[in-house]
């Protein structure tokens, strides 16, 4: 029985569905019901299209200062009310509350706070004569408004790299979580309009027919969303329809490269928290290892100990690294790439559902794989660390590069021209050297392939949000 009800946001209101149809919220650390959400229909989504179409007309003509002020207090506001996004956030993922706390919270207030202030320097080519007795010069405008649709990964953050750049560009927001994880949404939507003008940022959830009338409806002009392969392919289909501009972010199977070089013990810890944080539920996770034919034996022991140390448990738990999947249908799918492992493959570690609640897995490393199994071309989205033997350097960028997705990438060695060497060659839209997963919110995060395109963060991603236009005038006697 759900204990708590969560609202639309659509013209500064919180309001629920005009069906007055709901749908149950899970706990995922416990597989129960603990919350209501509204399940948006068309009438739903066609209003808070007009909201913001309507808001936009003023909205537009803001000043970079004034939408600066806007967002700088928006970030005042999710930074004093910490704990209580951390709570609806673990409430509805099932993270670590104290990690939350320290590893999500600080970024996205930071993030919002980069955007404020990269509002006011867009810059653009000098204006000038290019034509005799012509002077050109280039205006950046907002796009208008735009449709956005977020994962169940990291709902807050998340929302944030979406909003920030749109509303920092003068842009307006018809936005959809999750249909799993809608809580820190409506709340962060909740607490913009303390700050925005009504209909600037609209919130509305439900299932994957709302994020279709979303992403389908003709009247944004960007659609934007971090999602699945298939959801990303869907978008871009409906958008070729009317010629929508689109941004995806669409999840990746990042090569962890570690050389015959490498410190063994550091990139053994370094990799299995990069590729177990957050129950590897994250389109960077360092989950796919590929190690020199010196080091791989030993490497495979260290990753296996590094998994036998590391701890899964319930949001309440100062002493977990990750907390369960998201969903059972996740649950599923991880569980389901584990028992399919072919018989040249090993599990050295894990490789099992944790407790009969909630939907835990145990911190898993798979071994002896080949390039062509579904382990390694597919995104497993869990706790689950593959490692191949590679035979030389050449090999490694091959298998590095032999998947369909192009997001991130580490290289392990204490050789500088291998590093460069590797960084110029591996197609991905990220290359970490001796490290894996920081982002830093001045510098852009978006793949190739079927990674996507487009940047988040950086001011790659407020440009992202804008549209050039040239400006010609006459200026002959």
């Amino acid at each position: 029985m759900a204990d708590l009800s969560f609202s639309n946001v659509v013209g500064g209101r919180s309001v629920p569905a005009a069906s007055g149809e709901t749908y149950d919220v899970i706990d995922p650390s416990t597989g129960e019901v603990y919350a209501s959400a509204p399940m948006s229909g068309a009438e739903d989504v066609d209003r808070a299209y007009t909201a913001a179409s309507e808001a936009f007309e003023t909205w537009r003509d803001t000043t970079p200062s004034q939408r600066q002020q806007a967002l700088l207090k928006i970030a005042d506001a999710l930074e004093s009310r910490a704990q209580e996004f951390v709570e609806v956030e673990s409430r509805d993922t099932g993270k670590p509350l104290q990690l939350t706390l320290e590893e999500e919270i600080p970024p996205a207030v930071d993030q919002i706070r980069f955007f404020a202030g990269a509002a006011r320097v867009l810059e653009g080519k000098a204006g000038g004569e290019y034509l005799a007795d012509h002077t050109s010069f280039i205006r950046r405008e907002p796009i208008g408004v735009v449709g956005q649709v977020t994962p169940w990964n990291y709902p807050m953050m998340m929302m944030v790299w979406k909003i920030a750049p749109a509303l920092a560009a003068g842009n307006t927001i018809v936005l959809k979580p999750s249909d799993t994880t809608p809580a820190s949404s409506t709340l962060l939507a909740q607490v913009c309009q303390e700050f925005l003008p009504p209909g600037v940022l609209n919130v509305v959830t439900g299932d994957r027919d709302t994020g279709r009338l979303v992403v389908e409806h003709p009247t944004p002009q960007l659609v934007a969303i971090t999602g699945s392969v298939r959801a990303g392919m869907q978008v871009a289909a409906s958008a070729a329809k009317d010629v929508k501009r689109v941004h995806l972010e669409l999840g990746g199977k990042a090569p962890v490269i570690v050389f015959d070089d490498a410190d063994v013990a550091a990139a053994a810890e370094g990799i299995a928290t990069a590729g177990y944080f957050n129950a590897g539920q994250d389109c960077t996770a360092a989950t796919r290892v590929l190690a020199g034919p010196g080091v791989h034996d030993d490497f495979v022991a260290a990753l296996a100990e590094q998994a036998r140390g590391t701890r899964t448990g319930g949001p309440d738990d100062d002493d977990v690294l990750y907390g369960p999947l998201n969903n059972e249908r996740q649950l599923d799918h991880v569980t389901g790439l584990v028992d399919r492992l072919p018989d040249h493959a090993d599990v050295a570690a894990g490789g099992h559902r944790q407790g009969a609640t909630g939907y835990f897995y145990e911190p898993t490393v798979l071994s002896g794989l080949r390039q062509s199994d579904e382990q390694i071309q597919h995104e497993i989205f869990g706790p689950v660390i593959t490692v191949q033997r590679f035979s030389d350097e050449a090999q490694a960028l091959a298998w590095a590069n032999g998947v369909e997705y192009g997001l991130a990438s580490s290289v392990w060695t204490k050789d500088h021209g291998r590093a460069m060497r590797m960084a110029r060659k591996l197609d991905f839209g990220c290359v970490w050297i001796n490290t894996h997963i920081p982002l830093v919110a001045e510098m852009p995060h978006g793949g190739f392939k079927h990674s996507g395109y487009g940047k988040d963060l950086s001011m790659y991603g407020l440009e992202d949000y804008t549209r050039v236009k040239h400006v010609m005038s006459y200026i002959g006697e």
